[in-house]
């Protein structure tokens, strides 16, 4: 079956994503074509990228760096639900996924199958009454 993994990318006290993400897993896991795990990165404390190497070189020393790409590589999908700051995500999230990339690791644990590309559906937390991600600037003309 399926298996997607909603991740809650923040970590502050009184974060408003945890509401959020309670609703995102209770709706999708009425579907009954899939599996849906919550992903707290509470329960990731991973510091700010610490490996001496950029995981692409499949290097990893740490044993928080290969306890959470074991932990998200048994998913086919993600929703990742993120407070907005500066029209951007949260920098506990950005720095989670800059630990992933298919590392030998990962591949050796889950095999090589593991080095695919999976879908992701970001859900955008705003800090007051409306969020600002969907206001976009257009091209210049011409």
């Amino acid at each position: 079956m399926t298996r997607i993994g909603i991740i809650l990318g923040s970590t502050r006290p009184n974060r408003n994503g945890e509401q959020v993400a309670g609703w995102v897993h209770d709706a999708a896991s009425r579907r009954t074509d899939a599996e849906f795990e919550l992903i707290d990165l509470r329960d990731h404390p991973l510091p700010h990228l610490d490996e001496p190497l950029g995981a692409m070189h499949g290097h990893d020393q740490h044993a928080h760096t290969r306890a959470w790409a074991a932990r998200i590589a048994s998913f086919d999908g993600f929703v990742m639900v993120t407070p907005e700051y500066n029209r951007s995500t949260s920098g506990v999230l950005k720095n989670a996924l800059d630990y992933l990339y298919v590392t030998d690791a990962v591949a050796e644990v889950f095999g090589e199958s593991v080095r695919r590309h999976v879908s992701v559906y970001i859900v955008g937390v705003p800090a007051g009454r409306s969020g600002v991600g969907g206001e976009v600037d257009p091209p210049p003309a011409g």
